[in-house]
């Protein structure tokens, strides 16, 4: 019940925040919102805002939200002059309205990553090795506390997300080239392949090797390791994307709300501190992902602009609406099959 009500609440800021950048845009920038909701389905709890425009609300299913704009729809509202729909605005208008969800969720995270790491602490982010367990292929090979990790499978690292990165992607049915520099400044190659292990239900490849985990404190310190967690988090995300296409991950490796559920239990048993780092890895994530080019996404409605610029015409309002349909549709789909996929992992 607990990680439940953690799960809605890190969902819910998340949503709110990515929403909050889209409505405060469109009502700057003159558009009329006819509604601001958190959640999916039926209305649970409504209010007309002072101006009696927009209706603010909470919905029963708690995932998801939307901000309903004029102009937005094929059907044209005769009760909205036109000045006030989002059509009518200019692209750079458009652009902007578009782009802040994800922007919001961007700003929310690079602070939230700052004030944690001023707070808390900020890890150190060099991968050197911490500990070795001597039970595990890596300590047999050689690898020893202190070494410093250099390349791994021809890949550059520079930091321990890029370490924890790439062996994760790695093939574990093959052995993987890990490059360090030891405490003498000479280097060593490592051909390690990692050891199968059965963790609950789920089996995991191990390589027995933990990270230096010490921290710094302080302003300055706060603000280097935000950029580079800010960084580090979005060239996760690229790399991930990239190694979909690719086929270096599978789309049955993917995680929808049922994993995200899991992912929320585990952290809210390591403590508070990791609980708020997840938020910030995924309002980046709900970020990265709603800026893809791709029909139904607010990258989607950012391509047609370019789309418009590059024409010298807008795309015909039905047509651009039938697109976004069709790719809703495919989302919807990807989403039941990740879905399905998470709850299977469950048993």
């Amino acid at each position: 019940m607990v990680t439940l009500l953690i799960f809605i609440v890190i969902l819910g800021v998340i949503i709110f925040v990515h929403e909050l950048g889209h409505f405060l845009f469109a009502k700057m920038l003159g558009v009329y919102v006819y509604e601001f909701s958190l959640g999916m389905g039926p209305r649970v709890f409504c209010k007309k805002g002072k101006n009696k425009e927009t209706d603010y609300c909470l919905r029963a299913i708690p995932i998801g939200g939307f901000v309903q704009l004029a102009g937005e729809e094929v059907e044209d509202d005769k009760k909205v002059p036109k000045k006030r729909k989002l059509q009518a605005k200019k692209p750079w208008q458009r652009f902007l309205i578009m782009f802040f969800g994800a922007g919001f969720n961007f700003i929310f995270a690079i602070l939230v990553l700052f004030l944690l790491a001023l707070f808390c602490g900020s890890a150190n982010y060099k991968p050197i090795v911490g500990d070795i367990d001597k039970t595990y292929p890596a300590y047999e090979a050689g690898m020893r506390k202190g070494d410093y990790v250099r390349e791994i499978n021809g890949h550059k690292i520079t930091t321990m997300d890029d370490m924890s990165l790439y062996l994760a992607l790695s093939d574990h049915t093959k052995k993987t080239t890990i490059i360090v520099e030891k405490k003498d400044g000479t280097e060593k190659t490592y051909k390690i392949k990692p050891k199968k292990v059965k963790e609950g239900k789920e089996v995991a490849y191990r390589y027995g090797i933990s990270l230096k985990t010490d921290k710094e404190y302080g302003f300055v310190a706060s603000i280097k390791y935000t950029a580079f967690k800010t960084k580090s988090l979005f060239k996760q995300m690229w790399v991930t994307l990239e190694q979909l296409f690719t086929g270096g991950v599978k789309v049955n490796q993917l995680s929808g709300p049922v994993g995200i559920f899991s992912l929320v239990g585990q952290q809210a048993q390591a403590g508070l501190e990791n609980i708020i780092y997840l938020m910030a890895f995924l309002s980046i994530n709900v970020g990265f992902i709603n800026l893809l080019p791709f029909p139904g996404f607010d990258g989607g409605h950012i391509l047609f602009i370019i789309i418009e610029k590059i024409k010298g015409s807008p795309v015909k309002p039905e047509t651009e609406n039938i697109i976004h349909t069709v790719g809703l549709f495919l989302l919807m789909a990807l989403m039941v099959y990740v879905t399905f996929n998470d709850i299977l992992k469950l048993f």
